[in-house]
């Protein structure tokens, strides 16, 4: 499933994302090993520079057993539509992380791409961060009632 915006999840969808993360966390700091993205690799694409986007993803990537590799040039920026670059990608990795500046490019891999695409920032939204902010928020309070 993609993770373009926050505005097509719901509220349990956010819960079970959270969930997951906290459970993974867990493992993580008490030396648990999960393999769940074993064999899986990331294509990063950043028009925006990034450190900690870079470094959390290729980590979590690691974390899980998958891999990740890095692209500073957007498919436009190459003179290469991104219908071709959705395709093609499609047929050589198992998911994008895309770091831009147009919500339409995100939306555009979504649309001509058959692997799951996520929104690393674009101008209108930051998903992912949203997420790790209602992590903090909820680790510090024990909750997210109210918000």
């Amino acid at each position: 499933k993609h993770l373009l915006s926050l505005l097509s999840t719901t509220p349990g969808e956010i819960s079970d994302l959270l969930n997951l993360a906290d459970q993974l966390k867990y493992e993580n700091k008490h030396g648990i090993a999960h393999q769940r993205l074993k064999g899986q690799t990331l294509g990063m694409i950043f028009q925006k520079s990034s450190t900690r986007t870079r470094v959390s993803f290729e980590t979590g990537m690691y974390q899980l057993g998958g891999q990740a590799f890095f692209q500073t040039a957007t498919p436009d920026r190459r003179g290469e539509p991104i219908q071709d670059t959705a395709r093609v990608l499609s047929r050589y990795i198992d998911g994008i992380m895309i770091r831009t500046f147009e919500q339409s490019e995100v939306e555009a891999l979504a649309k001509y791409g058959s692997i799951p695409i996520i929104n690393g920032l674009t101008d209108f939204c930051h998903p992912c961060q949203v997420l790790a902010d209602l992590m903090t928020v909820r680790e510090h309070k024990g909750h997210l009632d109210g918000l």
